[in-house]
């Protein structure tokens, strides 16, 4: 019944006890028969009230007092219920029920400490210490809000060059590590900021190896750039992880208010765009955010949208080149190279103009798929004419870091009916370097089934050969890079011919690509390669320009030759 508490009904209790004992002691006193009965009578009364009275006043005391701090309990649990959790708890409830008094402070004192963990968790970046998304937007919203209409501000958007490496070869342990030391150097850029007049700064990890930093109060686009070059400089330095040394670098953009917007939606975006073209200028750089750049976006994100509609339009053709060799002068194999007919732009567009933006975007796997499935219906079409051709086909990074990639290559060579032996996989130096267990069993697999496995561009990045003696490797494709001045520089020559050595050593065959000249072809021939692909020998044709030319088996005269 609301409004009842604990301490009425134990009044009510000592009440009826006292009533009890009353009763008990009018009856017990009070003997039937006397010589007086109403002398009798009286004694039992007196006696019957002095037991129920003293018996309604021990309970009373006793009961209510517990009762009342019973109530205390539960009023101050309602209170703390509502948000209440720094009063103290009541003294009634510790002088006459200790336990729960000190269970009830060790359990305000716990939720506190939760209530402040939880805040900490949502408002803080738990690996850098820094703020997170959603505390960074609402500092700097709030700024805006409260700033006034002269002054400019400058939003930084920071994208670490080299970090998913780390993570990679290192851990993510060491990565949390190295965001930490990022974050650190952070805020003593801002620390240097402030020391030199400029003004405080907000500082926040936004996701990955992202990183922003806010300044609301700058001099002009000048005192942006000084702080980028301070930024580039603390990030350049080298990081000491324990006994590993890694060199970073950033990608750096930058937006002003109100010059490139007057919200944090468009700053941010602003100076995302120019990250990414600081970005794609080569690393380690630090770009203002433009119309120029702004149009250059508008531009990628057109072009991000037809790579989808071509994909449905079927609007990708596929162009083969050979490698020829030159011992026998036959074509061995095709490389597979996709080619984009855009209607718009009335133009073949070349893979370098639309790849990079099919990796970033995602669209490289469906466009992958489409060229897994014209290539393997392509190799079951050659190999019932008679043509013992491999095709060639790249693999990009993101394609194999599909969970699914091998189910989906073995899916479309199961369905047009290739034979594997007409395949072959080329896969970066780079990725074939840093490839996991997982990778190498499905690759090692495939080659077991016939398709062949060549690694592309080497030469290009660091070249581990051990690591090369232990890949399911049958071919390697040195990069142009390192035969372009193989004709006119001796120094050239020497490293060339030592790659060469070594991979023929290790029972792998060598393809030369990016032959642009006969003097470089002599020159390899003499080192012992006999393998070439490049403009010089053939350029890009479409297949039945192709097999015309290189299917019929016939020696073939090098271009340009006497």
């Amino acid at each position: 019944m609301q409004g009842v508490t604990l301490k009425s009904r134990a009044a009510a209790f000592a009440c009826a006890a006292g009533a009890l004992v009353f009763t008990l002691s009018l009856v017990l006193g009070y003997t039937p028969g006397g010589q007086d009965d109403i002398v009798q009578v009286g004694r039992a009364l007196i006696i019957a009230i002095l037991c129920g009275t003293m018996s309604w006043a021990s309970a009373t005391r006793t009961v209510a007092t517990t009762a009342n701090a019973i109530d205390a309990a539960t009023e101050r649990l309602l209170s703390a219920a509502h948000g209440d959790l720094h009063s103290r708890v009541p003294a009634e409830i510790g002088a006459e029920l200790p336990d729960l008094s000190v269970a009830m402070e060790s359990l305000f004192s716990q939720v506190r400490t939760n209530l402040d963990h939880v805040q900490t968790l949502a408002l803080f970046d738990q690996v850098t210490g820094l703020a997170n998304r959603t505390s960074f937007c609402r500092q700097v919203e709030r700024h805006l809000a409260e700033r006034e209409d002269t002054g400019m501000a400058a939003l930084f958007f920071i994208d670490l060059d080299g970090f998913k490496s780390v993570n990679d070869t290192l851990g993510h342990a060491a990565g949390d590590q190295l965001l930490a030391r990022v974050a650190g150097r952070l805020r003593e850029v801002v620390m240097a900021q402030v020391a030199a007049g400029t003004g405080d700064a907000v500082i926040g990890r936004l996701a990955g190896d992202e990183f922003t930093m806010f300044f609301p109060n700058l001099t002009g686009p000048n005192a942006a750039a000084r702080i980028a070059r301070a930024i580039q400089f603390a990030l350049g330095e080298r990081f000491d992880l324990g006994s590993q040394h890694v060199d970073l670098g950033a990608s750096i953009g930058i937006a002003c208010y109100p010059d490139h917007g007057d919200t944090l939606a468009t700053l941010l975006r602003a100076a995302d765009v120019a990250m990414y073209h600081a970005k794609h200028e080569g690393r380690g750089r630090a770009e203002m955010y433009s119309a120029e750049l702004a149009l250059a976006a508008s531009d990628r994100a057109d072009l991000e949208r037809d790579l989808l509609l071509a994909l449905q339009r079927d609007e990708f053709l596929l162009e083969f080149q050979p490698q020829i060799d030159i011992a026998s002068g036959q074509a061995v194999t095709a490389e597979a190279l996709v080619r984009w007919a855009h209607p718009q732009r009335d133009m073949v567009m070349m893979p370098g103009a639309f790849v990079p933006v099919a990796e970033e975007s995602g669209v490289i796997v469906a466009l992958g798929d489409w060229v897994m499935g014209r290539v393997c219906e392509t190799a079951a079409r050659w190999a019932q004419t008679g043509v013992q051709q491999r095709i060639a086909i790249n693999i990009s990074t993101r394609e194999l870091g599909q969970a699914d990639f091998f189910l989906r290559l073995r899916h479309a060579i199961a369905t047009h009916r290739a034979p594997p032996a007409m395949l072959e996989l080329e896969i970066t130096e780079s990725l074939a370097m840093e490839m996991d267990p997982r990778i190498l069993d499905q690759l090692s697999a495939l080659r077991r089934d016939g398709v062949r496995i060549a690694i592309d561009d080497f030469g290009t990045g660091y070249s581990n050969l051990s690591r090369l003696r232990e890949l399911p490797v049958d071919r390697v494709k040195i990069d142009r890079s390192l035969v372009r001045d193989i004709a006119t520089s001796a120094e050239a020559r020497t490293i060339c011919s030592a790659v060469v050595g070594l991979i023929q050593g290790l029972g792998m065959e060598v393809v030369v690509e990016g032959i642009e000249n006969q003097a470089q072809m002599d020159m390899l021939r003499v080192i012992g390669c006999t393998l070439f692909q490049g403009y010089h020998l053939a350029m890009p044709t479409g297949e039945q320009d192709y097999l015309s030319r290189y299917a019929a088996h016939a020696p073939m005269q090098e271009r340009g030759a006497g």
